[in-house]
């Protein structure tokens, strides 16, 4: 596992591209934790004298002003916050979910493998943006139940992922010789079987994260994600959208922001992939 650790930074380090999106996605993520503090204006405070006004220094309005005339800077980078909160959490949830059920799967095979496969044929044919919307309308628009709902509808890929992966590697010599000294099966699954999954898992999970905050940002652009006083950029994109013909910076500015940073996450996902060597499945 170490060598194939060393090989895959090593691999990492040789394609610049990959490179080059991790600086500005940490760069990004720098500025979204910092940046609300380098500027006077707090996200909630209102601008009577500046509304929707231009980019520009004066009363330290960089991005501009919304229809409300507040700082879009801020707002913007707070947003940036929230949108990468809601992946990175959401991501963990189905990278939890989706490792241990595809593990089971695959390492049990036959019947098991069989019929928790089915099951997961099933909720793929369901309308599962329906479920979270369901929920969000049933419960409430709760961040937190946000951050399970769509969780919960990430994990499937993940699963056929890892359960591929576990039945490639099922029969392997530390496997048998773990069955052979009379190893619990689930003590085989945490020991054996999961951590010599982690590079793939790794990959798939640094894709996700992009898939789940361009998911958030379609929720919330509906109406249905994260509701104020809190901000995404899904909301901050929908608030723009009405103001674009006369205001096209308050659609423009966060709008680049997720541009930017889902192109940083997917090519990065990528660079990892090839480091890792991981096939698509």
């Amino acid at each position: 596992m170490a060598a194939l650790g060393e090989d895959a930074v090593r691999r990492l380090r040789a394609s610049p591209v990959a490179l080059g999106a991790l600086i500005v996605m940490s760069a990004m993520i720098g500025l979204a934790l910092i940046g609300p503090w380098l500027n006077p204006n707090s996200i909630q405070s209102l601008d009577w004298l500046h509304v929707a006004a231009h980019p520009s220094t004066q009363n330290a309005h960089w991005f501009g002003t919304d229809r409300l005339g507040r700082d879009l800077f801020v707002r913007t980078l707070a947003g940036t916050r929230v949108s990468l909160a809601i992946g990175l959490v959401a991501s963990a949830i189905s990278l939890l979910v989706g490792v241990i059920y595809g593990a089971v799967a695959g390492y049990a095979g036959g019947h098991t493998d069989h019929v928790m496969m089915r099951i997961i044929e099933i909720l793929s044919g369901l309308p599962l943006i329906f479920f979270v919307i369901f929920l969000t309308v049933i419960f409430g628009r709760n961040e937190y139940l946000l951050f399970l709902s769509i969780g919960a509808v990430g994990w499937l890929s993940m699963a056929r992922i890892v359960r591929g992966q576990a039945l490639s590697i099922r029969h392997k010599e530390y496997i048998e010789a773990a069955v052979a000294s009379g190893a619990r099966a689930g003590r085989i699954v945490a020991k054996h079987v999961i951590p010599n999954l982690l590079g793939p898992v790794i990959v798939y999970a640094t894709l996700t994260v992009p898939q789940i905050i361009l998911f958030e940002s379609f929720l919330s652009f509906l109406g249905l994600g994260i509701q104020e006083p809190s901000a995404s950029l899904g909301t901050l994109i929908a608030e723009g959208a009405s103001e674009m013909e006369s205001a096209p910076w308050i659609l423009l500015v966060p709008g680049g922001f997720l541009a930017l940073l889902l192109l940083c996450l997917n090519i990065f996902g990528d660079g990892l992939r090839d480091a890792f060597q991981v096939e698509e499945g």
